[in-house]
This record gives structure tokens, C-alpha cells and sequence, in this order.
């Protein structure tokens, strides 16, 4: 599995989607605000706490998730 220090899951987060380390952002969020056009910087002032490195953190879990090379904690 590869680590993704910027991202936890933790069930009593959010339902255990996966999150940026330390808030309630979730990695769907980014990518559903990347879908909508917006890049990292703009992402990172929409949510105070995001950092552009947490939007890219977000999206590599997103890839590496896709490319099935995380896999699920139970």
C-alpha cells in the first residue's frame, strides 16, 4: 500500500471517506471541484485549512485508488 500522509480514513470521519489529514474535506470534494474546472489554488482558498500540496495529495489518492494500488483498510 502506499502511504499517503496527507490523507486518513477514519470512520468516524466524515463515514470513513477518505479525508485531508485533519479536516472534513473530503478527496471527493477536491475532485469534484477540479471537475468543475477550479485548479489547486483555487481549491486551497475556497477551504482555508487545504494547502496546494493537500489538493495534489487528494488527487494522487484519487489515482492510485483508481489504478488499484491502495488497498482498503478494514
Amino acid at each position: 500500500m502506499l502511504e499517503r500522509p496527507r490523507i486518513e480514513i477514519d470512520p468516524a470521519v466524515m463515514g470513513g471517506k477518505p479525508v485531508i489529514r485533519g479536516t472534513r474535506v473530503t478527496v471527493e470534494q477536491v475532485l469534484r471541484e477540479c471537475a468543475r474546472g477550479a485548479d489547486a489554488a483555487v481549491i486551497a482558498n475556497q477551504y482555508p485549512r487545504l494547502t496546494r500540496e493537500d489538493v495534489a495529495a487528494a488527487l494522487a489518492f484519487a489515482a492510485d485508488y483508481m489504478a488499484h494500488e491502495i488497498v482498503a483498510a478494514e
